[in-house]
Parts: structure tokens; C-alpha cells; sequence
């Protein structure tokens, strides 16, 4: 369940951020009355990624009446989930010191246009990380069938990141995002690797790889898959007493060069002339120092 949780609360923060930043810029603008399309695109990003998830959970257990077709299915979504968490860690990594700069550019032109453009920005904002969450959440919680704690503990990440993105907000508390967010993105990794290797074994499960019954080692007598530990090593990142060699390799293929490649020190560009501003809902401007502090510089 902590990884469910670690989904919720690292891409519900992501997504209160950018919704602060737009909320913030309207209120500083003295543009209220654009709110509620803001509100409305991010309704709207919401619900379409609850039918997203929604939808993603009936055609496994409705639509595919085969098991084959199933594990599958499961494989297929799994491979997607480690593609997106792969790049939505490594966009966060880039892009995060320029990402408020270039939403207000982005609100600044929709308020241009009209009440229709800013809630389609709010919503293209937030829909990303809505159709991810569901995404990597569903292949994340595979093997939990019948089991309401992996999607509890999202829920609860979700609202985590919701309190803390408004104590943000407020500047009622202060953290260190970078730092959030490395650690964070680099417990994804790992729980990504998890989520590549049940794919794997689904792959093996429907015929499509070899190796089904080729065990890279087993440890069972070490790690008992029936005590608390090991629940919680499998549930985290998928990490089981007697795995397969293929199940093996594709968690060490994946975790160590990403991990290393994540971890590694980013090339510091030299500052830029013009520092840019950012603004609290009392209208009260900040120090560039505060936007930096705001956005991750490693994650």
C-alpha cells in the first residue's frame, strides 16, 4: 500500500503545484471572475481520469474473458505505466525551474482568448497527471484483487498532497520540494522496477516470454512470503522470495541504470539576468529564492 500512497502523494502534489500557480496568477492579476473555468478544467481532468482508471479495471476483469488475454492485458499496461513514470520523473527534473514561468505565459495567452481557453489550460494541466496516476496505480496494485487498501492508501497520498499543496499555498509551511521530490522519484524507480518485473512475469503467464518456471534463486525459507516484511518488500517494489530470470534481469536492467542516471549530479546552467516572481493568494510578492524552493531542481 506504500506505494499506492507514494503514487498518490507524488502526482497529487504535482498536479495541487500547477493548480496553485494558475490560481495564484489570477489573484495576482485581479482576474477572479476566471476562477471557476480554472475549477471547471480541473473538474473535468478529474472525472475523465477516474473514468480513465475505471475504465482500465473493466476491461481486465469484464471485457477479457481469458486469462491469457488478461495477463496480457495486465503486461501491456504495466510496460505502459514504467514508461510513463520514467518520463514524468525525469520532465519533473528538467523542467521544474522554468514550469511557473511558462504556465502564466500559457494563462497570460488563454486569457486572451476567452473563458473556453483558460478552462481547456486548466485542464490540459491537470489531465496528465490524472490519466498517469490511474495509469501506474492500476498496474501498481495488480494482485490486489478484492483488496480496497491499495486504492485507499491513493486516496489518501491524493489528499495528503492536497493539504499540503493549500499549506503551500497559504505559506503556512515551508518544505524543501527538491529534496521531496528526489526522494520520492527515486522510491518510484524502484517501485517501477516492481511494476516492470510483474509485467514480465504476466508476459510469462500469457505465453508470450519464456522462463515461467526458470527460478533465478528461492528464499523462501529467509523470506517467508506469509510475514509482514515480506508483504511489505512485495507490495513496495515487487520484490519476491523466488522470482524468475527474466523477472530478475528486467528489475536490474531497469532499476540500477535509471537510478544512477537519476541520482547523478544535474549540470548547473548559469543564472539567468531577470529573476521572475511568484505570488500568494494575498497578493503579496515572493523572492525568486521561494519559486526555486518550490520546484525540485533534481527530481
Amino acid at each position: 500500500m506504500f506505494a499506492t500512497y507514494l503514487i498518490g502523494l507524488r502526482e497529487g502534489l504535482e498536479a495541487t503545484l500547477v493548480v496553485s500557480i494558475l490560481v495564484a496568477f489570477l489573484v495576482k492579476s485581479q482576474r477572479r471572475d476566471r476562477l471557476p473555468q480554472v475549477w471547471a478544467g480541473v473538474g473535468l481532468a478529474v472525472a475523465l481520469s477516474v473514468l480513465f482508471g475505471w475504465l482500465i479495471e473493466y476491461t481486465s476483469t469484464s471485457l477479457l474473458s481469458r486469462s491469457e488475454d488478461r495477463e496480457l492485458f495486465e503486461a501491456i499496461t504495466s510496460v505502459a505505466a514504467v514508461v510513463f513514470v520514467t518520463w514524468m520523473i525525469f520532465w519533473m527534473r528538467r523542467a521544474a525551474r522554468t514550469i511557473a514561468g511558462e504556465l502564466r505565459g500559457k494563462l497570460t495567452e488563454a486569457l486572451a482568448v476567452g473563458s473556453l481557453a483558460v478552462a481547456g489550460m486548466a485542464f490540459l494541466a491537470v489531465i496528465r497527471e490524472g490519466l498517469e496516476t490511474a495509469l501506474i496505480f492500476y498496474s501498481a496494485a495488480q494482485g490486489a484483487a478484492g483488496d480496497s487498501g491499495p486504492l485507499l492508501a491513493l486516496i489518501g497520498g491524493i489528499v495528503t498532497a492536497v493539504v499540503l499543496g493549500v499549506l503551500l499555498y497559504a505559506s503556512a509551511l515551508r518544505i524543501n520540494l527538491s529534496t521531496f521530490f528526489t526522494w520520492t522519484g527515486a522510491l518510484l524507480i524502484l517501485v517501477a522496477a516492481g511494476i516492470l518485473k510483474y509485467g514480465v512475469h504476466d508476459f510469462q503467464e500469457a505465453g508470450v516470454l519464456p522462463g515461467l518456471n526458470n527460478l533465478a534463486f528461492d528464499i523462501t525459507s529467509v523470506l517467508d512470503p506469509s510475514t509482514w516484511y515480506a508483504a511489505l518488500l512485495a507490495g513496495m517494489f515487487n520484490v519476491t522470495p523466488a522470482p524468475t530470470v527474466l523477472e530478475t534481469i528486467a528489475w536490474v536492467a531497469y532499476a540500477v541504470p535509471v537510478l544512477l542516471l537519476f541520482l547523478r549530479p544535474a549540470r548547473r546552467k548559469p543564472a539567468p539576468a531577470a529573476t521572475t516572481t511568484t505570488v500568494t493568494e494575498r497578493g503579496a510578492d515572493t523572492s525568486a529564492e521561494a519559486e526555486a524552493a518550490s520546484t525540485p531542481q533534481r527530481a
